[in-house]
């Protein structure tokens, strides 16, 4: 397991194996079974040293259409103290005006169209007593039907939002999750809409998912399983954001699948409070509200009750 600083919280939690790559606070190492041919390269330092444009850009000769399926799987966690039964409530409902599905709709088509893609069918629904869930049908411009055309590949291209607000009164804290899934088959990736995805929400948390399916072939025959260069999905991620957080990746090269976690480091409480103010609260209990802010982070981050 590679180093990172002591005061790194992740590297206190965490415990990966080989044959997994660990970076933490954006910095890269090179795994051993890294493949040259496939195209792979080592980054040191920040994602910001990387021009999207570059990594993206290479055109590859194909016969016939590219039907690689790339997804990506963005998870975010928005967590608040309310002390009251009534304020927790209060706040699911703020969060459920907040993130409608009308407002899901806007975020998925402006995520639509920075891939370079069309929609072709959006489904919307706002459920009781919470949440909210949007899926749009899409695809690449230069594969829109006409007419009557049926396109086999299209039920393969979609991105769903779905929210999950939640709260539990013995805790004094609330949550509120966001499930984005961006499934493209064809040229456009969804990779470069990362820094919009995390700019949209309050994110404390943040898991992500990428990972690249099936094969296409190129003019002489030879299968191709990856289009485009990966080293990790930190890459697409500008550097300032990438400061705020302590990141971990998990990246398994020989098949395709990349996973990076984020996790806030720094807490401003009264961003946390939910109709109280901060220097209304004596300093003691300021204190147990960080404490109990950041255990419930870092359990939801590692996926397991640690406290």
């Amino acid at each position: 397991m590679p180093d990172c600083r002591t005061s790194c919280i992740l590297c206190r939690i965490s415990e990966w194996g080989s044959p997994m790559e660990k970076r933490c606070r954006g910095e890269a190492l090179r795994p051993e079974h890294m493949d040259e041919d496939r195209g792979s390269r080592a980054v040191s330092g920040s994602a910001a040293n990387m021009d999207k444009g570059e990594i993206m850009s290479e055109k590859l000769a194909l016969y016939g259409f590219n039907n690689l399926t790339k997804s990506l799987s963005f998870n975010i966690y928005d967590v608040c103290y309310a002390k009251t039964q009534r304020e927790q409530k209060d706040y699911i409902a703020y969060i459920d005006q907040q993130y409608n599905s009308e407002r899901l709709t806007k975020l998925l088509v402006d995520v639509t169209d920075m891939i370079g893609a069309r929609v072709l069918n959006i489904s919307s629904q706002d459920y009781e007593p919470q949440g909210s869930s949007v899926t749009i049908l899409i695809a690449d411009e230069s594969k829109v039907p006409m007419g009557d055309t049926t396109v086999a590949h299209l039920d393969k291209s979609h991105i769903t939002v779905h929210t999950y607000p939640e709260y539990h009164p013995d805790t004094c804290l609330a949550t509120f999750r966001v499930d984005i899934d961006v499934a493209t088959c064809g040229e456009i990736t969804p990779l470069s809409t990362l820094d919009h995805l995390i700019g949209s929400f309050d994110s404390d948390i943040i898991t992500m998912d990428y990972r690249v399916r099936g094969f296409t072939r190129a003019v002489s025959g030879e299968k191709l399983f990856m289009d485009h260069r990966m080293t990790s999905i930190q890459d697409y991620i500008n550097a300032d954001t990438l400061k705020r957080y302590d990141v971990v990746d998990i990246n398994v090269y020989q098949a395709n699948i990349f996973h990076t976690k984020m996790l806030i480091k720094e807490i401003d409480l009264q961003n946390y409070l939910f109709n109280s103010d901060v220097y209304e609260l004596p300093p003691k209990l300021r204190l147990e509200i960080m404490d109990n802010l950041r255990r419930e982070m870092i359990e939801i981050f590692s996926g397991r009750n640690i406290y």
